[in-house]
């Protein structure tokens, strides 16, 4: 089990595959197995450094205040003390957010940016969706039942939950399969999405970005891609059809493809 020291805390990763680096960064409350689906494919042409963040996973979970550029500075310091020293980077959500201020504040390290369901910066419409999870998690003294309950219905549309229930099933026995974080960290990580705010460095961004969105996504729908787009200097935007937040579960072939064409497009 690879453990790095970085940032004053203790980052447990995995790697597989062969060729350039591309470093996985998860979403809230999640561990790096969150890429699965992803992985498999990656490790075609990329050797894969997917990590557990503070806060989640096999990390450390110290007390403090968690903000998405603290995020980021973990992982520039766990790519420096792993000997990866530029790589692809890429993440969802929380993951985005984390790897938005990755490419702003550590160029050298970010050979392209694939920021997918991302946001420039928390409106009132995803505080509120948050603030509800924490609630709930507090609730039910659980981040696995919260996440199941609570987050998946915003991650998935209808049409999923009614045409493969069997599906969900088997992403919600994942989850509990996973080291998920207590509920005091699981509230310190998702405070770093609620004062979430890149906007001020979005424009010093210099890797070639992809920008992602599922088509029915309420949490960061389109409404974020005006700013995303136009801050970032020469991004690339792509709407998944018939997803919601999730895209990398509920069109794994379409997502994998789209991503992976992006990839290529700028190794080598």
């Amino acid at each position: 089990m690879p453990t790095v020291q970085a940032n004053g805390i203790d980052i447990y990763y995995e790697v597989v595959g062969e060729g350039e680096p591309l470093v996985l960064i998860p979403y809230l409350a999640a561990d790096q197995a969150c890429y699965a689906f992803q992985v498999a494919e990656y490790a075609k042409h990329f050797t894969c450094f997917t990590v557990d963040p503070r806060g989640a996973g096999l990390s450390s979970k110290p007390e403090g205040t968690y903000t998405t550029e603290l995020f980021a500075d973990d992982v520039a310091a766990f790519m420096q003390a792993a000997g990866v020293g530029r790589a692809h980077v890429a993440g969802l959500s929380l993951g985005a957010a984390t790897a938005m201020w990755l490419a702003a504040k550590h160029p050298e390290r970010v050979a392209s940016l694939s920021l997918h369901s991302a946001w420039d910066s928390s409106d009132a419409f995803l505080r509120v969706v948050v603030e509800g999870w924490r609630v709930m998690a507090q609730a039910l003294d659980s981040v696995t039942d919260m996440v199941i309950q609570g987050i998946f219905p915003w991650c998935f549309t209808p049409e999923l939950y009614a045409a493969r229930p069997e599906y969900i099933d088997s992403l919600a026995a994942f989850v509990r399969g996973r080291p998920m974080p207590p509920v005091d960290a699981f509230l310190r990580q998702s405070q770093a999405v609620l004062s979430h705010d890149a906007r001020d460095v979005l424009g010093a961004i210099q890797a070639p970005t992809l920008i992602t969105f599922g088509q029915h996504d309420m949490v960061t729908s389109t409404r974020f891609a005006g700013p995303l787009t136009a801050a970032i200097p020469g991004a690339e935007m792509v709407v998944f059809e018939n997803c919601s937040h999730a895209p990398i579960y509920e069109d794994v072939e379409g997502f994998n493809q789209r991503t992976m064409e992006f990839l290529r497009k700028h190794s080598g």
